[in-house]
This record gives C-alpha cells, structure tokens and sequence, in this order.
C-alpha cells in the first residue's frame, strides 16, 4: 500500500530537483504542513513524512528551511570520493581519472555566492533547521546522501583557492533547541561547515564520512545525552574535527579522526562526557584539547599518533601550536586519563620552538586529574613528503623503522594544576610536575633507559 507521507523529489510536481532540490523539499514540507495540521487526532496526527532523493545530482540553489517534527531526508549513497585529491592533480590529467566528483544521492550547494570566512554558517546553509515555540522540534533524520560545496575559495593567502576550506557553505545547519536528531551515513565534502548543531538533547551523528571540510562536527550553545560514534572524520586546518561545548554526558567513541584539522577532538566547557576508543591523527600538536572548566571526562582506551604532513600541496601549513602545547592539552578538574596510546613520529629538526622537548599530555590548571597507565612511544624520524596523498600517507603510516628514540615530556603539570595523580604514564625523567603539589608514580624503566 503506497503512502500519501512518502515523497520522491523526482516525482514531485513542483520545480526540478536537477536544477533546485531546495525549492523542491520547500514545497514537499509546505504540503506535508498543510495535510497534517492537527494536533491531536485520534491519539496522533502529525506523524511526518520521509522524502526520498534517489541516486543522482540535485542541484540546490534555495536553501531548505525544516520546521517539522519527524521527518526524514534520505537517500541511497552517501557518495564520498576525495575532491581535494583530484583538485590537486594536474589538470591535463582529469580526463583520465575514472570519476572526478562524488556520487551516490548528491546534494550541489549551490547558494548564491556567500562571503565565507567567518560569515554565519546559517546563512550558508542548504540544510536550515528551525522553529520556536514548545515541543522542541523532535526526530529529524538525514540519511544515506551527499552534501556537496563543490569548490573552495581564495581566502588572501598563497594557497590555490581549492585548498583554503573557505566558502561559507554549511551541509546541515540547526540554530533551535531539538530532541532525538539522527544524522547517519551522510557524506559532507568541501563545505566550510559541514554539520552544525545548537542545543542538542539525545542526538545520535553515527556512521558518517565527513571529511574535506573547513569544520566537521560542531555541537553549539549546549546540549546533553548524544553521541558521535563511529564516524569517519577529517577538517582542515583552520577547523575543528569535532568540537562541543558546554555539553554533558557526551559519547564520543570509536570514531576515525583523519590529519589536518586543527584538533581532532576540541571540549569547551564540557563535563561528565566521555572521549573513548578512537583512532586519531594529527600533524600538529592539539590533537585533543579539554578547554574552559571541562570537568569529570573520561579520556580512554584512544590510539593518538602525531606525524608529519606528508603530501606536498600543505607542506608548511599548521594549527599555529607549537610542541609544548602537548597532544592531549586538560584545563579543567577530575578528569581521567587512562590506558592510552600516544605515538608521536616526528622529525627533531621541524620542532618548534627550535630544541625543545616535546610534550605528550599537558595539565594546565584546574586540580584532581587522574592519568594512568598511558603508553608513550616516541622516534625521530626523518619527514618526507610525496605528490601523491594516498601513497604518501600510507608509506608514513607505515614506517615503523625510525632509527632512534626521541626524547619527549610523557606529563607536564602546570602550576595552575595541583592535587592529581599520575601513574605509570612517564618516567621519572618524562614527568615534569611538583612532586609536593601532585602524587606520582613513575612507569618503571629497565637499564639504559631514560
């Protein structure tokens, strides 16, 4: 039996969604407003509706306002394939690649032109969700499709424009307060923001390829009970990977967290959330970054590993960090530290500032944490970099062999922070804290070692 609540956008009798998918779910929402507009009848009323983009290129030009609860925008493929892959191979050689942009069911942001580096990521955005008023806006999905900004733009600097994560395009902007939203296996490429979200209540953002964009996940204003889990990730340099703040009871687990986002995962003001399980890569230091009072987290069980930038269109491009700022930076009190993996594989002669000794995890104010039984590995390895990404990285991630240890702090203790424990997470030599302010226990070391 076919249901008057699902929509295909390639049979809807209103506008084209080739050339303007936006002006076309406009009207699918309007209509869907219109038949459902009690209340209350018969125990229900407005059950909402699911809109259906199958596979395909839909050109969006109007931007999609969502002010219902329920309803689901869902697709057949989320469509991911490096763009900045092929905008960086030689042009006279595109006619030979098999595919030049994504596929699957393909959203093309293609908003009028926005002025992009700092400008609201609402106004930018293909996918705006609103609405004021009690119940808070409830159960929108989107599933299984692609959000596509197409091209970057010049930022000023020196950069190829298709490098600079600028555009002012956002995939999915949400500005109200909302319960129960789920984004799961979307693809988002070459916005400047790719998912952002104010005031969550019990948000799931699982199994997404978000990657390629200026900022990946950003969790606004506050929120509680969600999750981000099993997601692969990866922001450019200027923006955050995952980022929340003023959150609590934040899942954060098993997620792939590419290099080349200026953190990979970024808590302000958070408490009593949890970063655990997860892979997670950086050529910078920053990698995890506990800011402004965050408090009570647990950090756990993750594999860190801090390299070089190997591929030649962002050699010399950083998150302005230098060494000493550590991979895994706390500000806040009672936090737990343990049973990590840190592998830092770094060239000696690219540190900064120039001689000295980098820092792994760094306490700078608050009091109470507890760091325990985390692994620091540390080589010196001479960086090389390669035209091509994929062999490239992989040829870095791989090497194994460096010829000699690095000399690195394991824990630094600000004297802002005082009263925590540290436990086997360094060496006598590796933990530089106030032994009188602080109770430690260094990692045992055989003979030879420092």
């Amino acid at each position: 039996m076919s249901s008057s609540n699902y929509y295909d956008v390639t049979t809807w009798p209103t506008g084209d969604p080739s050339e303007d998918v936006g002006e076309v779910i406009n009207s699918i929402i309007a209509d869907i407003k219109e038949r459902q507009n009690a209340s209350d009848v018969n125990d229900g009323g407005k059950p909402g509706a699911v809109i259906y983009l199958p596979p395909g290129d839909y050109r969006l030009r109007t931007q999609v306002l969502i002010d219902i609860s329920f309803l689901r925008i869902q697709g057949s493929g989320h469509g991911f394939t490096s763009s900045s892959i092929r905008f960086n191979v030689p042009e006279d050689e595109w006619p030979d690649l098999h595919e030049l942009w994504p596929g699957g069911s393909r959203v093309l942001v293609d908003l009028p032109e926005l002025p992009g580096n700092g400008a609201d990521p609402a106004k930018g955005a293909a996918f705006l969700v609103e609405r004021t008023g009690s119940p808070r806006i409830s159960s929108v999905e989107f599933a299984n499709f692609c959000i596509d900004g197409l091209h970057f733009a010049p930022d000023g600097s020196e950069l190829p424009a298709e490098n600079t994560y600028v555009n002012g395009k956002t995939g999915i902007h949400v500005s109200s307060a909302n319960d129960s939203f789920r984004v799961n296996e979307m693809g988002f490429i070459y916005l400047e923001h790719a998912l952002t979200i104010h005031n969550a209540d019990a948000l799931s953002i699982h199994n997404n390829f978000i990657a390629e964009c200026g900022s990946c996940i950003e969790l606004r204003g506050w929120g509680q009970a969600s999750k981000i889990t099993d997601n692969l990730i990866g922001a450019g340099f200027k923006g955050h990977s995952i980022y929340a703040e003023n959150h609590g009871g934040l899942l954060v687990t098993a997620n792939n967290v590419f290099p080349r986002g200026a953190s990979s995962v970024f808590f302000s003001g958070v408490t009593r959330s949890s970063i655990t399980n997860n892979r997670l890569h950086s050529f910078y230091p920053g990698m995890v970054v506990l800011e402004r009072n965050s408090s009570e987290n647990l950090v756990a069980t993750n594999h860190f590993l801090r390299d070089h930038e190997p591929w030649t269109p962002f050699l010399g491009i950083d998150n302005g960090l230098d060494d000493l700022h550590g991979v895994l930076s706390v500000s806040g009190s009672n936090n737990s530290v343990i049973g990590n993996h840190f592998s830092q594989i770094i060239d000696s002669e690219h540190i900064r500032p120039e001689g000295a000794t980098p820092v792994t995890i760094r306490l700078r104010e608050g009091a109470g944490n507890f760091v325990s039984n985390n692994h620091v590995v540390a080589r010196n390895v001479h960086a090389t970099s390669s035209d091509d990404c994929f062999e490239g990285q992989v040829d870095a991630l791989l090497a194994t062999d460096a010829a000699e240890a690095l000399a690195v702090t394991a824990v630094l203790v600000d004297p802002e922070s005082t009263r925590n424990t540290i436990l086997d997470s360094g060496s006598e030599a590796q933990v530089l804290a106030d032994r009188a302010a602080n109770a430690i226990r260094a990692t045992p070391t055989t003979h030879g070692e420092a």
